[in-house]
Formats: C-alpha cells, sequence, structure tokens
C-alpha cells in the first residue's frame, strides 16, 4: 500500500590581484555596513513629504528620487561593491514609497525590506517525516526554505476571492507573494491573475479541481496537476516549476505525477494567516528564518474579514517579530 502524507494545514599582476581583491573586499565591507544600518532602521524611514500629516511629494523630492536614480546607475557601473550600493540606494527609495503606502491601507508599520536575493540558491530536501517512499529523486516537500535570514515568504491557494483592493494594496506596499491556482475557481476571471502576473507575483500549480490527490489513481493525478501546468502556460506564459497539493496531502504517485510534467519542487507551508489570527504548526507558535506561511484568496463570505485585512493582520506579525517578506522564487 503506497504511504499516504496527510499535511493538513576577473589579467594583473598577481600582486595586483590580491591588492584588487583587498580594495574590493575593504569597498564591500563599507557598502555592507551601510546596508545593514539601512536594513536596521528602515521601519522608521520617513517618506516622501509625509511629516505625518500625508501630504504627496512636491517637485523637490521628484528631483530627490531623480537624484537617486543616477546615483544608482553610477553605482552600478563600479563592480561589485557598486552594485551593493546601487542595491542600498534601491531598497532606501522603495521604502519611503512603502511608508506612503503602508499608511494609506492602515498597516501598523512599513514592511521591512528583505535582503538581496542569494547568489546560488539554498538547497533544498524533503522535511523530516514527509518523506514517501522511493522518493530520493522526486521533488522535494519542505514547509521552510533553509536560509539564516529573517525572511519568511507568502504564498495564496486557489483563486475564490478576486479582490482589486489586493492587487493594488500588494503593488503599492511592494509585497511580494506566490499564487498557487486552481483552475475551477479562476476560470471565471483569468485576467485577475493575468494583472497579477504582471505585477510581478508567480502563478503555481494546486491542480484543475482541487481534489484529495492520495484518493485519485497515477492517471488521475497526471490529469490533475499536468493539465493545470498545460492550461497556467497557455494562459501566463510559462510552466510553473512549483506546485502544492490540494489540503497538503499526497503520495508517491503525487510527487511521480508532479515531476512528469516539470514540477521542481512542493512548497507546503509552516504558518497559516487569517484576517484575525495566525495557525502555527510548529511547537512554539512562532516564526522561524525561511518559513512558508499559507492563506488563501478568501474575502468576508467566509472569513472574519477581507483579504486586504488578512494582509494587515499577516504584516503586522512578520514586522513586529522582525521579518521581512522575500520572493520565494528567488530561494526555491
Amino acid at each position: 500500500m503506497q504511504q499516504v502524507r496527510q499535511i493538513n494545514r576577473s589579467g594583473a599582476p598577481p600582486g595586483g590581484r590580491r591588492r584588487a581583491r583587498r580594495r574590493g573586499r575593504r569597498a564591500g565591507a563599507v557598502a555592507a555596513v551601510v546596508l545593514v544600518g539601512l536594513l536596521g532602521s528602515a521601519c522608521g524611514l520617513q517618506a516622501p513629504g509625509e511629516g505625518g500629516d500625508g501630504t504627496v511629494p512636491h517637485s523637490g523630492q521628484q528631483a530627490e528620487a531623480s537624484q537617486i536614480e543616477k546615483a544608482e546607475r553610477a553605482a552600478e557601473q563600479a563592480g561589485p561593491a557598486g552594485s551593493l550600493a546601487a542595491y542600498v540606494e534601491r531598497v532606501k527609495r522603495n521604502q519611503k514609497a512603502r511608508a506612503v503606502a503602508a499608511q494609506k491601507w492602515g498597516l501598523a508599520k512599513t514592511p521591512l525590506p528583505a535582503p538581496q536575493p542569494p547568489a546560488s540558491k539554498p538547497f533544498i530536501t524533503t522535511r523530516k517525516g514527509f518523506e514517501v517512499e522511493g522518493g530520493a529523486s522526486l521533488p522535494p516537500v519542505f514547509t521552510t526554505v533553509p536560509v539564516k535570514e529573517k525572511v519568511v515568504f507568502l504564498t495564496i491557494d486557489d483563486g475564490v476571492e478576486k479582490d482589486p483592493d489586493f492587487l493594488r494594496m500588494m503593488d503599492e506596499l511592494q509585497i511580494p507573494y506566490s499564487a498557487f491556482l486552481s483552475d475551477y475557481v479562476i476560470d471565471d476571471d483569468y485576467g485577475y491573475f493575468k494583472r497579477m502576473r504582471d505585477q510581478g507575483a508567480a502563478l503555481h500549480n494546486h491542480t484543475l479541481n482541487h481534489r484529495y490527490m492520495p484518493g485519485l489513481s497515477y492517471d488521475a493525478q497526471e490529469q490533475e496537476i499536468c493539465g493545470q501546468q498545460e492550461k497556467l502556460e497557455k494562459l501566463y506564459g510559462k510552466r510553473p516549476p512549483l506546485f502544492r497539493p490540494p489540503y497538503g496531502n499526497y503520495n508517491g504517485d503525487t510527487l511521480r505525477a508532479a515531476q512528469s510534467c516539470g514540477v521542481k519542487a512542493v512548497p507546503l507551508w509552516a504558518a497559516e494567516a487569517f484576517p484575525d489570527h495566525m495557525e502555527w504548526r510548529e511547537w512554539d507558535r512562532d516564526l522561524h528564518p525561511g518559513d512558508i506561511i499559507l492563506t488563501h484568496f478568501r474575502g468576508a463570505d467566509d472569513w472574519k474579514g477581507s483579504m486586504t485585512d488578512m494582509v494587515r493582520q499577516v504584516m503586522k506579525v512578520v514586522t513586529d517579530k522582525g521579518y521581512a517578506v522575500a520572493r520565494l522564487e528567488d530561494y526555491v
């Protein structure tokens, strides 16, 4: 009987090269110190023209933004240390815009900026206790990405609720997230998710019809998963590399079927967000570096609040605990 996983929830001389490396390290260290200082104080950055009264940017602030852009371009031409400095400038500018958006959308604090994505993605394996027989060569199943930085990842399932305010809020706040979509609930408005994709969200596979995977034959599971792969590729121009089984339930056939049509990894979740509370998988009921947060496309018919209420709740928890939301696809 097949095992089932139930988861409910750079031509210089040698001496010249050494001196160049030392200079590069010193420049990089200086930029890194600047970056650390910026990240540590990002929550207190004042928005352009904010001054506590919500006024809009004036021409002097627009000129400042133009100068920052010029500084970024010049820094990027100065090599690795310059690239880091350019990243610092982008973070500074983005945080000012985020502070304005946070006030507009009623967030208690401005979301913290995520660090630069890693040069190489971390090596991910299946979480202990989540294995299936013969699964060593199959896509890994995990709830947390192995990182040291205080980042978490926001993922949203199904596609029932199509709240235009949610799209505006996430775009203005610049909060990255990944959507795992089921065709049977997105087929009444494919355009909503195209707008979501165009704003930078990644769209992934949550099957055609959200059925309980271990209860299906291999062929039926393949149709559910690979059919949705084909549908999402046709609709949105890309075959998703990530898949989440409905309810978090899977067996060996689920992973084999997913692998057969291009799935590379199966992220589950370590915490779940609602408009009025969080639910936790781990015993300490807390966030950890690399945790994946699950929520759903839901509204007042199913929740005690809206999707924008959910964002306010989850961002309060995440920010209060000193975490930033990063883009899952930069790490997986």
